[in-house]
């Protein structure tokens, strides 16, 4: 590949917003075209907006402010925008807790009062008494709320406590040690740590993941070798230990965690997002090698406990759909794999509590809950309140309960307290909520795709709503990574709903809702699958009266929103309103920015071969948005600290757009400022960007949801 790099001009030019003729046309901010163009394969491929990919640069602020002015300014002026903010503030303000579980003397859960920017953890010695005490409040990390808690973990006795923060939404992480008797903080502080756990020794030390400090950009430039470090407390990070990775066994992704008896050290390496090796180090013996389980990336592995000298690994290997296989801890190579809980026509996910194994199956996206012993003998099914996703069953070896979740379209999540031995579950939790299921409905259907495949499709919506091809469709598709987009309740999905509004969910291929050939068929060059699947919901929901293009609008974050900007660029007369959010769209390059080769299992790289560079240009966003074409409204939704997908694909995306569309409709992007991918934001930034695209799209549908 030849790369030719030319002049790069600067920007930017003013805008306004006139009204002619009852129909709003607006001047976007004049965005520069640079000169820059890539020769892949003989083709010469334009990049005229290569430049906004300079996050630091103060030509990509200045574009930044003005694009944010453009689109606050017309967010602002819609009538009942700030009506459906405080209709979203009301209902978002109710009282929601975690499941609890227990460290040391203590069982801690989550804990937020309504409105609280995050929920604060507390503890108590007996569940369910008043006797409670708050532990750590992410609320007092900053004023504004953008520095958020990432990631806990306890020592061995639970003396000590580790936890890790993150600032503006940024995938790069702090980690400091507290004392939880005297809840102060010790001397020890871990920085730049990324794509990491945080895992014990005993209460020695602390097992973390991290890269090298990237040239140029922290946000934005390469992170390729993953690398897994040991800090002892009480001594300088500089003095960290390597224990894997690096330039002797490059990996892209590398997690280390201890098992329960602080005897062993496992260990997954990657270079992709699916599939891993797995190895095992004797923490007991300070000469042990680290020893290699399975080999080669072909498959996932992960250690669910290791008891009475035996291992229990979960696995897809001769399992599409999963299992479970014990190994004896001396001589845990493949051959001594003995199946505990085999393989099914079902997708599996497991978890351990008091020695039990609880096996999670997916059943055409709802949740059936198995429970066995350790040699896979098989106890009971766990009786679930309705049909739903549950969640949770897990719990310490020496643990007799365990809290577990349960949730749905029409049912707020609430907590349940199981026991083990006897299998009886008992409400411990539930939301006091203004919300009556028995007003909603909920079906699934199955419909076809562009190649007869079949999909499954949740449809829910208000008793009564009249299927007359008028209603206003929110409809939400994510499609990769083995992903698995599963019943949910949704306090912001309320005021859509309550207000006549549908909302879908199709579960598409590429996810992983079927297993291993459901993901693959929406990987690679199998990716228009997944397009053509979110397309064939859109004409099902307007070919059997639940709306129409008109009143349709699609929806999808990240690798949704790749969806997203594929299907509105391939076909812009389908839907009425297309909602793209961090979304990766710039399929030549995306493999260019910090984590993103990583994700060459699902999408390959034009680097890999011409077949994959034409199939990539074929449908990358970016490069698809044709002169003269009228596309839906769009309001492209992005965060300047986003790491994950770097805010450059959504504001290339948005200069193309603003560039070729014809037409009445606004195409627009809305960039949050010290925010990232989406985990860790303040609920009043949640809040406010909810209230700005549910006022965008049912302005632009034509629809005031109050009248």
């Amino acid at each position: 590949m030849k790369k030719i790099i030319l002049l790069i001009p600067l920007l930017i030019m003013t805008h306004s917003l006139q009204t002619s003729n009852a129909q709003q046309r607006f001047i976007y901010p004049e965005t520069a075209k640079g000169d820059i163009v890539d020769e892949f394969f003989g083709v010469q491929v334009p990049d005229p907006y290569r430049w906004l990919e300079d996050d630091l640069s103060e030509e990509t602020k200045a574009w930044v402010t003005a694009q944010n002015e453009l689109t606050f300014g017309f967010l602002d002026s819609i009538p009942f925008r700030n009506a459906i903010e405080e209709r979203i503030t009301r209902h978002w303000n109710y009282e929601r807790m975690g499941a609890p579980f227990k460290r040391g003397d203590y069982y801690y859960f989550y804990r937020n009062d309504g409105l609280q920017n995050h929920s604060v953890l507390f503890r108590t010695k007996s569940p369910g008494s008043g006797d409670v005490e708050v532990f750590l409040d992410p609320n007092d990390f900053s004023e504004d709320g953008t520095t958020s808690l990432a990631g806990i973990s306890w020592s061995e006795d639970a003396s000590l406590f580790a936890y890790a923060i993150s600032e503006g939404g940024s995938d790069w992480r702090t980690i400091f040690v507290m004392n939880t008797e005297t809840k102060e903080l010790v001397s020890d502080r871990i920085e730049n740590v990324k794509f990491s756990g945080i895992s014990w020794y005993k209460n020695e030390g602390i097992f973390y993941s991290s890269y090298e400090q990237p040239d140029g950009s922290q946000l934005s430039a390469m992170t390729d070798q993953h690398k897994l470090y040991y800090h002892r407390i009480g001594t300088p990070q500089s003095e960290d230990e390597l224990v894997f990775g690096g330039s002797e066994t490059p990996r892209r992704y590398i997690f280390g965690y201890v098992d329960d008896s602080h005897t062993y050290l496992i260990i997954g390496a990657a270079v992709s997002t699916n599939g891993n090796e797995l190895y095992i180090k004797d923490l007991s013996n300070p000469d042990s090698e680290i020893v290699q389980i399975a080999e080669g990336f072909d498959y996932n592995y992960s250690v669910l406990d290791i008891h009475d000298g035996k291992m229990l690994i979960y696995t897809d290997n001769e399992a599409p759909n999963y299992r479970v296989v014990s190994a004896p801890v001396d001589n845990p190579g493949k051959e001594n794999w003995v199946d505990v809980i085999p393989p099914t026509h079902y997708v599996l996910s497991a978890s351990t509590a008091g020695l039990n194994l609880f096996a999670n199956y997916m059943i055409d996206v709802q949740t059936v809950v198995r429970q066995y012993d350790y040699e896979g003998n098989y106890i009971r099914e766990i009786e679930l309140p309705g049909i739903g996703t549950a969640g949770g069953f897990s719990a310490e070896k020496d643990d007799d309960i365990l809290y577990y979740s349960f949730t749905s379209f029409t049912y707020p999540a609430a907590i349940f307290k199981y026991d083990i031995a006897s299998g009886e579950s008992e409400l411990y939790w539930s939301p006091n909520i203004d919300f009556n299921p028995e007003d909603y409905v909920t079906e699934q259907v199955f419909y076809e795709s562009k190649d007869g495949t079949k999909i499954p499709m949740f449809i829910t919506y208000k008793k009564g709503l009249e299927m007359n091809g008028q209603n206003p469709t929110y409809l939400y598709g994510y499609g990769g990574f083995n992903v698995s987009l599963r019943p949910s309740f949704s306090v912001a999905r309320l005021v859509w709903l309550e207000n006549g509004g549908i909302y879908a969910q199709p579960n598409i291929r590429g996810g992983g809702e079927y297993g291993r050939e459901w993901h693959n068929a929406g990987t690679r060059m199998n990716r228009q699958n997944v397009f053509d699947d979110f397309i064939a919901a859109a004409e099902y929901l307007i070919d059997n009266g639940y709306t129409s293009s008109e009143k349709l609008a699609i929806a999808g974050g990240s690798n949704g929103g790749l969806l997203v900007g594929a299907v509105m660029t391939q076909r812009p007369e389908l839907v009425q309103v297309a909602l793209p959010a961090v979304g990766v769209l710039d399929m030549l390059r995306y493999h260019t920015f910090t984590a993103g080769a990583g994700w060459a299992f699902d999408y390959g790289t034009v680097d890999e071969s011409e077949e994959m560079f034409h199939y990539l240009l074929g449908y990358s966003p970016v490069h698809n948005v044709r002169e003269g074409v009228s596309y839906p409204a769009t309001l492209i939704t992005t965060a300047d600290h986003d790491d994950r997908v770097v805010p450059a694909h959504s504001y290339k995306f948005a200069a193309e757009l603003q560039a070729k569309h014809y037409g009445d409709n606004p195409v627009m992007i809305r960039i949050d400022t010290n925010a990232g991918h989406g985990a860790g934001k303040p609920t009043h930034m949640i809040i406010r960007e909810l209230a700005d695209v549910y006022a965008f799209t049912w302005y632009n549908m034509g629809v005031n949801p109050f009248e």
